[in-house]
């Protein structure tokens, strides 16, 4: 088995707090953190963490940093959000994160890419938000690196 991992947690789950791929977050910070992210995935990215992260009001080298010197458990890296100043938590600016996540949809390249990766035909029997997409790249990536 390889010594990376690629994260499993969809974008599609929320922890206690409400906010969608915030999970997923903290796991792809705390591998790269550990040096055990999968190759292709950024701690940080410029998709759904920026979207994350700036909806909340939180400053990214901050949540890299607390991640990194302290490797929180989820409900810790949570506590730590509720902390930052400034944070919007409230729930108008969660449901609207959250509603702006479930409706991402990717680029035709990059939907033909992923469906085409894993065998499936592009002809709209696949829903084609970023999420369900995102999974599905995901199994792929850990179905060659851990069980092929």
């Amino acid at each position: 088995m390889s010594n990376t991992h690629v994260p499993l947690i969809s974008s599609g789950v929320a922890g206690p707090l409400g906010v969608l791929h915030l999970p997923r977050l903290w796991v792809k910070v705390s591998l790269e953190a550990s040096g055990k992210l999968a190759a292709g995935y950024p701690g940080i990215g410029a998709g759904y963490d920026m979207m994350v992260l700036n909806a909340l009001g939180l400053n990214p080298d901050a949540v890299k940093k607390f991640i990194t010197e302290s490797k929180p458990t989820y409900p810790q890296f949570e506590a730590w959000i509720r902390k930052q100043p400034g944070v919007k938590l409230d729930r108008a600016t969660i449901h609207k994160l959250n509603v702006s996540i479930a409706g991402y949809i990717h680029a035709d390249d990059t939907r033909k890419g992923i469906l085409g990766a894993s065998g499936l035909a592009d002809d709209g029997s696949v829903l084609p938000d970023a999420i369900n997409l995102n999974n599905l790249d995901d199994w792929f990536e850990f179905h060659a690196a851990v069980l092929k």
